[in-house]
């Protein structure tokens, strides 16, 4: 009996222990979720203002991440809302904007752009090309401390776009490429999986710090408001390396390798990644900072150094990543690209929002195609023949239909130098030049907006009518919104009204995502300020790239918000009359 007892003694001590002890051993593993602030702003009411600092790192510093605070880089303040820039660019010279109440709101949504969710842990990166030299340096697109919080500022972001569909209920959204960094099947699925609120695993390979490092926690994503469908825009980086080159053998294995990548200087000359000069490195996940390891000319290490493989790191072929957005649990299942050809990795469609309104979304894809030739970095504006086709038909379907059209594309038009790397390609292959694309757009009245990303900047630009004096009708405007990935990390809200004058009004705001304190994405977004201080961003305030015209206006904070007035013909005119009437 008393050896019983003794038994049950011990047992029940143990079960006390265990009791006691548990809970705080599985606080450690307890998935994370990552709220918001409960005030939500647009930047009509708030901006980002970002002090001045004393240069003490270089642009090849960037990688220093442990000094920032103690420079007092990545700081931030609220400054005064941005007032909308009304513009009549694009009207009859005599224009006068009506001072009475507008009709109707016809169209209400949001835009996403560049979110480059990347692996950081992955071994076929360009890392080491950031810090190899001066011109580089200003090359953060292959490394920056951003890259280790990728999901946290997309998340942050949809509960800031829910937050504001309670206020005022949008009727889509729209993602206008760049989902991922470099065509990666794990990639792909975190930015997936985060719209549609799923727990996310955010490392890979031997997954290191996921129990003590922030970055590397598995959270539980909000998720997109079930309400609102959301659709996909193609953009280079979804299905090119590193958004520059079409995925060779050699690059498809390094990938799943176990080794780094070692290649010459890329971002020079693309022949260079035959040469293996350096190698590119990779993030140490189980760092607070994301320290780079293995990076440096070959030369410098006595052995090749290794990382644990992991097969989730395949790249996906354009037809494969394209099939990955009918896995979901969010709406429309495939998300646009239900409605085309995915065997034949055909990724224009066109869709119609809301019954009631003669507004058409045609999406675009103006990327480069993976066999085109090209032997420079593949960013360029390009239009096969097939899709020069397809695109004529929608727009002469939708002038027929008396259709209002916008055009989402992941490249912008008209503001990059032709056959820059960011500009519209010349090469026999692609099936129309730039000025025959924006007068077939001009001939195409109904035509009022075209919406882009790529270039990571908020930049609005005025393509006026031929005949600005006797068909101003002709003209339709451009909006760019900026990357969710570098500052100033901004979405879009877009707002379509019929105003009093039987004219239109596009109203295009930014809006800075409602990060809470101390969580991940704030301190993304400190370390996007402090990249922007330390290697000086110009084109977030004015692009140097840019062609200069006087419909590009200087970007002050970085954000652009607009009310952008366009002209109706009296064939659209009509038809809006009896839409109001509904």
């Amino acid at each position: 009996m008393k050896q019983y007892k003794k038994k049950c003694f011990f047992w029940v001590f143990f079960v006390n222990i265990f009791i006691l002890v548990l809970p705080g051993c599985r606080s450690k593993n307890k998935i994370q979720e990552y709220p918001i602030n409960s005030d939500v702003y647009t930047t009509i009411q708030q901006t980002i203002s970002v002090p001045a600092v004393a240069k003490k790192l270089l642009p090849s510093q960037l990688c220093e991440v442990s000094k920032y605070a103690q420079y007092g880089y990545g700081t931030w303040t609220f400054g005064p809302g941005l007032v909308p820039d009304k513009r009549t660019d694009i009207m009859s010279p005599n224009y006068v904007i009506s001072t009475s109440p507008k009709i109707k709101k016809l169209l209400h949504f949001f835009a996403i752009t560049d979110i480059h969710i990347t692996d950081k842990e992955s071994p076929s990166q360009l890392i080491y090309l950031q810090q190899l030299n001066t011109k580089n340096a200003h090359v953060i697109s292959v490394y920056s401390p951003i890259m280790l919080y990728t999901p946290h500022v997309l998340d942050a972001t949809i509960q800031t776009i829910n937050a504001l569909h309670k206020q005022t209920p949008f009727d889509f959204g729209i993602s206008l490429g760049d989902t991922c960094n470099s065509t990666q099947y794990n990639e792909t699925r975190w930015y997936i999986d985060i719209l549609d609120g799923k727990v996310i695993t955010p490392s890979s390979g031997a997954h290191a710090g996921e129990n003590t490092i922030d970055y590397q926690k598995p959270f539980k994503a909000t998720g997109l408001n079930s309400e609102i469908p959301w659709y996909q825009v193609i953009g280079n980086h979804d299905h090119f390396w590193i958004g520059s080159l079409p995925v060779s053998d050699f690059l498809h294995k390094s990938y799943i390798s176990d080794t780094c990548l070692a290649a010459g200087d890329v971002l020079a000359d693309t022949a260079n990644i035959n040469k293996p000069d350096y190698y590119m490195g990779y993030l140490d996940g189980s760092t607070p900072y994301g320290t780079i390891r293995a990076a440096g000319p070959v030369a410098n290490f006595a052995s090749t150094p290794k990382v644990v493989a992991d097969p989730n790191r395949r790249s996906l072929s354009m037809s494969e990543w394209i099939t990955e957005f009918f896995n979901t649990s969010s709406q429309p299942v495939g998300h646009g690209f239900n409605l085309v050809d995915t065997k034949n990795s055909f990724a224009c469609y066109s869709f119609i929002p809301k019954s009631t309104v003669p507004i058409k979304i045609i999406v675009l894809d103006d990327t480069q195609r993976n066999d085109d030739g090209s032997s420079k970095i593949h960013g360029h504006g390009f239009l096969d023949a097939a899709r020069v086709k397809w695109l004529k038909k929608e727009l002469d379907d939708s002038q027929a239909a008396d259709q209002l059209m916008i055009i989402a594309a992941h490249i912008p038009i008209g503001v990059e130098a032709l056959d820059s790397e960011f500009g519209w390609w010349i090469n026999k292959q692609n099936a129309i030049t730039q000025s025959d694309l924006i007068k077939e757009l001009q001939h195409h009245s109904n035509v009022i907006l075209w919406i882009a990303g790529h270039r990571h900047c908020n930049v609005v630009k005025a393509f006026v009518s031929d005949d600005p004096i006797n068909h101003p009708e002709r003209g339709f405007w451009q909006v760019e919104t900026s990357s969710l990935r570098d500052f100033p990390q901004q979405f879009r809200t877009f707002e379509i009204y019929l105003n009093s004058d039987y004219t239109i009004s596009i109203i295009a705001i930014n809006v800075d995502p409602a990060v809470k304190e101390k969580t991940p994405a704030a301190i993304s977004r400190s370390y996007a300020i402090a990249t922007q201080q330390i290697v000086n961003l110009r084109y977030v305030y004015k692009n140097p790239r840019t062609l200069l015209d006087a419909s590009i206006k200087p970007m002050p904070t970085g954000s652009y918000n607009a009310e952008l007035i366009k002209k109706l013909n009296p064939k659209m005119e009509a038809k809006l009359q009896s839409v109001t009437k509904l």
